[in-house]
């Protein structure tokens, strides 16, 4: 986020949690299977329990998750559960007070961890994102290795990509997945890598002892456009095929001009379609996107 809270659209230019559901629900007749819902910050929407219910009702949705800031999960974990939530990744890139201060312009450390805490209590899978900065993350290193070692949560480090509120991003703050793994045998223990899954975005590692797992998403150094298998549906409803190009199709109006299952269906396809091979993250040639990671989500 920046430092001042942004403008938000008006209340009516958001999609309402039955257009979101009927969106999600014409993607599975597609194919899609996996569901994440994301932000910006997904937890400053009311209610949003009753859209994790509804999604969760349609037959054919394997995987359900929730990316937040964690600063709100806490309280609202036991409605999530009870809707059927059983995943979710926190974003988190510091382990101490100031550090995470200078990361989020804004105190909170303890009420993530203690959300961090209330899930592991109600067995709701928690995976940690980190934002790998050069000059910042460095010093995260042995604090993120020890809590992944005794706590058994996975933590992932997320190359710094032109996404950032500011419009600041520059190849020199990027800290490349391969120096990551180097700090950690240097610092912790080494790690050895772990069978992959189709189209995931992590390289996942595990440390050489079997205590604690590390992602790498080199998603600046070692792209993967050409096994993406991801799309977005973004809160004012506007289908986008990659974080690095620009909206893709405008679901809203469709949605809200009488458009049936079949050309929103037709839509979909003809987004993913026109996804690129690549966005010049090979040769660091590209530039910031139209939106910032705030208004796209994780």
């Amino acid at each position: 986020m920046p430092a001042e809270t942004p403008d938000y659209c008006e209340r009516d230019a958001i999609l309402t949690f039955e257009e979101i559901a009927r969106v999600v629900r014409i993607a599975v007749e597609l194919g899609v299977d996996d569901v994440r819902l994301t932000g910006g910050e997904p937890l400053m929407r009311s209610q949003l329990h009753k859209l994790v219910s509804a999604i969760n009702e349609i037959e054919g949705v394997r995987k359900l998750s929730l990316t937040t800031n964690g600063i709100l999960l806490s309280e609202q974990l036991p409605a999530f559960y009870a809707a059927g939530l059983r995943s979710v990744n926190v974003s988190l890139d510091a382990l101490d007070e100031a550090s995470f201060a200078e990361a989020t312009r804004r105190p909170g450390l303890q009420r993530v961890l203690g959300a961090i805490g209330a899930c592991r209590t109600m067995n709701v899978r928690v995976k940690i994102n980190a934002i790998a900065m050069r000059g910042f993350t460095e010093r995260q290193i042995v604090a993120f290795g020890e809590f992944a070692r005794s706590t058994d949560i996975p933590i992932r480090f997320i190359e710094f990509m032109p996404l950032d509120a500011d419009g600041k991003w520059n190849a020199a703050g990027v800290l490349a997945g391969q120096r990551i793994l180097e700090l950690f045998a240097e610092h912790v223990r080494p790690l050895v890598p772990l069978g992959q899954p189709d189209a995931s975005p992590a390289r996942d590692y595990q440390f050489d002892d079997g205590k604690g797992c590390i992602g790498i998403i080199a998603s600046v150094t070692e792209p993967f456009c050409g096994t993406c298998n991801r799309f977005r549906l973004t809160a004012d409803g506007q289908l986008r095929n990659c974080l690095f190009g620009n909206d893709s199709g405008d679901v809203r109006a469709l949605l809200r001009s009488g458009g049936n299952d079949a050309s929103i269906a037709k839509l979909m396809i003809d987004a993913v379609a026109a996804k690129k091979r690549g966005h010049g993250t090979d040769d660091l040639s590209f530039g910031h996107t139209s939106r910032p990671m705030y208004s796209i989500g994780g």
